[in-house]
């Protein structure tokens, strides 16, 4: 074969080659879906000259803006002009691109014109009249969406407690959320923006998304103070600064810093949890003193487990509440979240079967969680 058959052969190869390096790439980046509230004949909340739908669109680019110059981080957007976007389209944009976590922006309104400061609220059916008033006011969109009682039947924008009947398993982000909520505000604080908290309530845009998710309420636009900041270039490249390095520092904590890092979905904080094992230490007995004493038997040094599921909530650990799954197991970091797991075993085998058995039951999301020594580990990390 001469050369320039050779070069006609190679060249479909080394095009397949580097396209599947590109590929490879690019399906390891930390995956960012963008809401911007709101949008065309969806003005929001309107205040003093102030348009809720014109100002989460202004931080939402420039977010964007921020973490596209992160070459490991890529986004996308629910909408990046003028438009109107349903409320169950807006997540599922976020879905279709298999996003790791998606982050909805708007702004307050209060008819108490002094109410200021930021909140950062994550889906959950707490009942708090004020929280469900604002999830009330954002959910209220739907009615202008063509046929809404028959697309969103059961559910009554007017009542959004009426939500209620959301099940375990679609919390099963919520301690995810809660981190990147606690992020956000953080950062609000540190450039000394008035903060009001992470807080709960059923919000519709945030129901159907399958990932860790969040709502922002940047500030209230009927304050004049805070409503001219929210409209300014300067107010709101700070405050798209501030929430661009609350999901950087998110993305460091729990998929690592360099965008090979993200490979489960949804990872978790690699903290710190001492397991509880069924094995006993023990020692040989009756056997000659020799140079060397036998080693005892000792516990796993890895373990895994599935995690099919987390909530505000303490059941008892008992079959019924799980689907007829037995060896569940709950822990929780301080009293108000509570994580469900299914099974314990050292073998990776063991752990799938069992994965396979929470998700025939139907914790169709449920995953795999491991631990070395006593410390949460990444699965891979455990493999190894």
């Amino acid at each position: 074969m001469n050369k320039s058959h050779r070069i006609k052969y190679l060249l479909p190869l080394l095009t397949f080659i580097f396209s599947f390096s590109v590929y490879s790439q690019s399906s390891s980046k930390f995956k960012v879906t963008l809401d911007a509230g709101h949008g065309a004949h969806d003005y929001g909340a309107i205040y003093h000259g102030h348009i809720e739908k014109n100002i989460t669109l202004a931080i939402v680019l420039k977010v964007g803006k921020i973490l596209e110059a992160n070459p490991n981080i890529e986004v996308n957007y629910t909408r990046k002009n003028d438009t109107f976007i349903e409320l169950v389209e807006r997540s599922s944009i976020a879905n279709r691109a298999d996003a790791n976590i998606f982050v909805s922006i708007h702004c307050n309104a209060n008819k108490n014109t002094s109410a200021c400061g930021s909140e950062t609220y994550v889906m959950g059916l707490n009942k708090n009249a004020s929280n469900l008033a604002v999830a009330k006011s954002e959910n209220a969109v739907i009615t202008l969406e063509k046929d809404y009682k028959q697309k969103y039947e059961g559910f009554d924008p007017n009542n959004p407690s009426s939500m209620i009947g959301i099940t375990l398993m679609q919390e099963e982000y919520l301690d995810n959320s809660i981190s990147l909520a606690s992020k956000i505000q953080d950062q609000f604080a540190s450039i000394n923006r008035k903060t009001r908290g992470v807080k709960q309530a059923p919000f519709m845009v945030l129901h159907k998304a399958y990932m860790p998710r969040v709502l922002i309420e940047t500030g209230f636009i009927s304050n004049p103070e805070e409503g001219a900041m929210l409209d300014s270039e300067e107010g709101q490249q700070e405050m798209a600064q501030a929430i661009a390095n609350a999901i950087i520092s998110y993305k460091k904590e729990y998929f690592g810093a360099s965008g090979s890092d993200v490979i489960e979905k949804p990872s978790k904080k690699m903290a710190q949890e001492t397991p509880v094992l069924n094995d006993t230490p023990t020692v040989a007995k009756n056997e000659p003193v020799t140079e060397k004493q036998p080693e005892p038997t000792v516990a796993p040094a890895v373990i895994f487990r599935v995690q099919i599921a987390a909530a505000n909530k303490k059941l008892e650990l008992t079959p019924s509440n799980f689907k007829g799954l037995s060896n569940v197991r709950v822990t929780t970091d301080d009293g108000l979240l509570y994580k469900y797991t299914y099974g314990e075993t050292a073998d990776y085998t063991t752990a799938k079967k069992n994965l396979e058995e929470a998700r025939a039951k139907g914790y169709t999301s449920a995953y795999l969680i491991a631990f070395k020594d006593g410390k949460r580990v990444s699965v891979q990390e455990a493999l190894k």
